[in-house]
């Protein structure tokens, strides 16, 4: 692939790749650790991943539980998920920490649904941002003696990618959709 190029698609696939691991924080009625990935616990007043201070399972289809490595994070640990946006109340029993999720209602399905189809579109934007990008960045090559042909050639190339990127984003969106509705 032509070098000129190369930056734009590194560029959509960080896009795509972020979208995919924003997409995972989303829950879908069943327990998924993933939702815990943006959470933070003062651990001796550094903020670090729920994930690097202790255990985090999923015993239960909708039960994801936390098990500190020292017992007195477990408040820390409750905290930092009270004032996230999980939306689940943690319960311990001096232990470990269980969160459970509650069935989805219909309505709120279709309000995650919701979230997952902007997100898709924010990603799609993004995708297209950068095709603008590199159209701009390769229309400013005409001044440094490149063909005509060869700059239409990098713009349908670019253009295909950016086609290629938003398909895998509208099956990205698709199937979470389709997760999250799935009673």
């Amino acid at each position: 692939m032509d070098e000129r190029l190369k930056q734009f698609e590194e560029k959509m696939t960080k896009a795509y790749d972020y979208l995919v691991a924003d997409l995972a924080t989303i829950r879908a009625g069943r327990a998924n650790p993933h939702v815990l990935d943006k959470i933070k616990v003062d651990y001796y007043g550094t903020p670090t991943p729920i994930q690097q201070v202790g255990n985090i399972s999923v015993p239960e289809a909708r039960m994801i539980q936390i098990a500190p490595w020292e017992k007195s994070l477990i408040r820390e640990i409750e905290k930092a998920i009270m004032a996230s946006d999980v939306g689940i109340t943690p319960s311990n029993d001096g232990s470990v920490i269980r969160l459970v999720f509650p069935e989805l209602t219909e309505e709120r399905r279709k309000e995650l649904v919701k979230e997952v189809k902007k997100k898709g579109e924010d990603g799609k934007v993004a995708i297209r941002n950068i095709r603008r990008e590199g159209n701009d960045a390769f229309k400013k090559l005409a001044k440094e003696e490149v063909s005509e042909d060869e700059i239409k050639q990098l713009e349908d190339k670019l253009q295909k990618l950016t086609d290629k990127f938003v398909k895998d984003i509208d099956g990205l969106v698709e199937e979470k959709s389709k997760e999250i509705l799935t009673v």
